[in-house]
């Protein structure tokens, strides 16, 4: 096939896409269209109203069976959305798919020009794309070896759910979790909104799926200190020993390991499935893929915050849902550390949705301008049950906006409102004012205004102050630094592209699991979690991947080893330097290049003085066939 496409004369097609009004309600198409009919190499011309669809598809296969074109241009989205789509297209035609450009007339054009300017940019931008595309080569993918072998990194209920099904798809696995406890933040709940279900049931169910499957090594109290690699061929290093305690929690929770019996769930804590270690040892693991599921943690409010640490009546909604689970089931009224409860204030969007100019940043200078999604839920779950069970409690929920989005999560906000649950809505920049009273009957009184009734102000003095305190991600800096992990402006590790690949980092053979990503329910989570198991089973099942060709290539005789380009890659590993053979017995050093590291980024190609490496499909001489179209058109 390579051969073939190769030895014929070119013979470019140019697809043009309407993008269902997108790019034609400002980009002339047919214009367009009729413009690229006259460059020299073009024999078919198509427009469509969406390319993308299976008779836009079609339209170019056709062409290919037909011998019309041997070369294919489209015109439409970003690559970055179907760029794919039309390589699969053309490979289904028994076409090499690398034989192909693509021309972005939609981000690029009919998104930010209007006119003869839209039309003549597009015309300009699909010339230079079918310059380039004439100076194409048959290329094949890379392939490397892979190991059938996946690494979790996180114990929650994501990284047990990967786990679990990466097991059961015939792949070894090795689940790396930083605690002695399985079960992350979930641990730390009692039941589940809105199904009702036993967080420690959940836990325990996976657990022991976890620890009675012989294709899972767990390693707790584990640390990773080492890696290195590339997809199919990763290598980490973990050392594992007793965990450091870092504070009075931490000390807890390692005395309440210590004297455990592996194989139970302890409550607010998690599954314990091995005893703690006493001593360090390192452990290399050597895997094919790597699964992130290093979970979130709870925004902690800062001292003065709504009165957090100024009075033991201010506490956040997972302590209250802690100090729930402990009380008794039923009564007139709720009971904190031995003190009637008459009267409980729920404070929603803590540590959530703030704005620049009117929250302060966090301790460390960031703000959480997202929502977590899952607090109003968690905190009408907890006003419902605190009305069921202790009817004489007052409950006051002061909201911005309620947001119980996933399904029958609404039916727990229509309870709340049935059980006489007050709402008192509140804009941010006069968010409710929590003040600490010596002395009188209650120990806090809160102060809002009230949008629902025109801005009245509220004042209530109450026995408890609930703060619904938002997720955050995990500090993983470490890890995201030894492994270069992409990280979002909310510092949550970030996907290729939320809709087309919305469980893989950029970085080949690393798949998201859960809340590492963005917040989530635990369902969410663990859905998250089976699409990554699943990617990575599909990627690991042939015990090779494929990988595109579009990295660097040395041109063996040109090369004279000076080493500019390995001093200037930015990837350890993609290019080094070699002794080889030369005429005359003499030994000379020469680059070589790993394409399974390689990005294809290009700036080994600008600092060689030899002009001894390229880009395969993206050549010095392909961009100067570009630039000499755009500026001729």
């Amino acid at each position: 096939m390579g051969s073939k496409d190769n030895a014929e004369k070119e013979k470019v097609g140019v697809y043009i896409c309407h993008c269902g009004g997108n790019i034609s309600d400002h980009v002339d198409v047919e214009e367009v269209a009729a413009r690229i009919k006259k460059l020299p190499g073009v024999t078919k011309v198509h427009t469509n109203v969406f390319m993308c669809s299976d008779p836009g598809q079609e339209l170019i296969q056709q062409d290919i069976k037909d011998g019309k074109v041997n070369r294919v241009v489209v015109a439409s989205c970003a690559p970055s959305l179907h760029e794919l789509t039309f390589r699969d297209a053309i490979k289904r035609a028994d076409m090499n798919p690398y034989l192909y450009e693509h021309a972005n007339i939609r981000e690029q054009v009919s998104w930010v020009h209007h006119g003869e300017k839209a039309t003549a940019k597009a015309t300009a931008l699909v010339a230079a794309a079918v310059a380039k595309s004439k100076k194409l080569k048959p290329l094949d993918p890379i392939r490397v070896e892979a190991r059938r072998h996946a690494t979790v990194i996180g114990g929650g209920v994501a990284g047990m759910r990967a786990a679990v099904d990466l097991a059961r798809k015939g792949l070894a696995v090795a689940l790396i979790e930083k605690a002695p406890f399985l079960g992350g933040r979930t641990a730390k709940l009692d039941t589940l909104v809105p199904t009702g279900e036993s967080a420690a049931d959940i836990i325990n169910d996976l657990a022991a799926a976890v620890i009675k499957d012989p294709q899972i090594s767990v390693y707790t109290c584990s640390e990773i200190i080492g890696y290195e690699g590339y997809v199919g061929n990763f290598k980490i290093t973990l050392r594992r020993g007793a965990p450091a305690a870092q504070d009075e929690m931490d000390r807890q929770r390692i005395a309440t390991a210590n004297a455990a019996r592996p194989g139970g769930f302890i409550p607010y804590e998690g599954f314990l499935p091995v005893q703690v270690p006493q001593a360090s040892e390192e452990v290399l693991l050597e895997t094919g893929a790597v699964l992130l599921a290093t979970g979130f943690r709870t925004y902690t409010p800062g001292e003065g915050e709504f009165g957090y640490l100024k009075s033991p009546a201010v506490i956040t909604l997972p302590r209250l849902i802690e100090a729930m689970a402990a009380a008794e089931k039923s009564g007139t009224q709720f009971s904190l550390n031995g003190r009637r409860i008459r009267r409980i204030a729920l404070v929603h969007c803590v540590g959530s949705r703030q704005i620049p100019g009117i929250h302060e940043p966090n301790a460390d200078g960031n703000l959480n301008e997202y929502c977590s999604r899952t607090c109003c839920s968690a905190t009408l779950q907890a006003a419902v049950q605190i009305k069921e069970r202790y009817p004489e409690t007052q409950v006051l929920d002061f909201y911005r906006d309620i947001r119980t989005y996933g399904r029958g999560q609404e039916a727990v906000y229509d309870r709340a409102s049935e059980k006489n649950v007050l709402f008192f809505r509140f804009e941010p920049e006069s968010a409710p004012v929590v003040e600490v009273l010596n002395q009188g009957d209650f120990p806090v009184r809160i102060r809002v205004k009230d949008t629902l009734t025109f801005d009245e102000e509220i004042v209530a003095e109450v026995d408890l102050v609930v703060l619904a305190v938002g997720m955050e991600p995990n500090r993983i800096d470490k890890l995201v630094e030894m492994m270069k992990l992409p990280v979002g402006a909310d510092r949550f590790l970030q996907e290729v592209h939320p809709k087309l690949r919305p469980v893989e980092l950029a970085n080949t053979g690393i798949m998201l699991a859960g809340t590492c990503q963005a917040p989530m329910d635990v369902g969410e989570a663990c859905s998250a979690a089976q699409a990554a198991s699943a990617k990575a089973a599909t990627m690991l099942a042939k015990g090779y991947v494929e990988l595109d060709p579009f990295v660097a290539q040395v041109d063996v005789d040109k090369c004279q080893g000076h080493g500019a380009c390995r001093e200037a890659c930015p990837i350890d590993g993609a290019i080094d330097m070699h002794r080889v053979a030369a005429e005359g017995g003499e030994n000379r050093t020469q680059a070589q290049v790993n394409p399974a590291l390689c990005t294809g980024c290009g700036i080994c190609v600008a600092v060689c003085p030899e002009n001894a490496i390229d880009i395969n499909g993206w050549s010095l001489k392909q961009y100067e066939e570009m630039v000499d179209a755009v500026m001729a058109a």
